[in-house]
């Protein structure tokens, strides 16, 4: 497998910094949403976990695919 060029290493590694507070944030937003929808005051949470567990799932992918040993 080819060593990739920095600038390609820096952007994927750039993505991963902001790709577990986004997620949070988007999990977030989507339960305030439904909380106002539905007129509840608990849906927030639900979407804060899968918008974490979103953003932890995604992130080990990515470090499992970047650290792959077959090279």
């Amino acid at each position: 497998m080819a060593k990739k060029p920095w600038p390609v290493l820096v952007s994927e590694y750039t993505s991963l910094a902001f790709l577990l507070p986004v997620s949070t944030l988007i999990g977030y937003a989507l339960g305030y949403m439904l909380d106002k929808e539905f007129g509840t005051a608990w849906m927030y949470i639900p979407g804060l976990i899968l918008g974490i567990a979103a953003g932890l799932v995604q992130l080990v992918r990515q470090l499992m695919r970047d650290t792959n040993d077959d090279a």
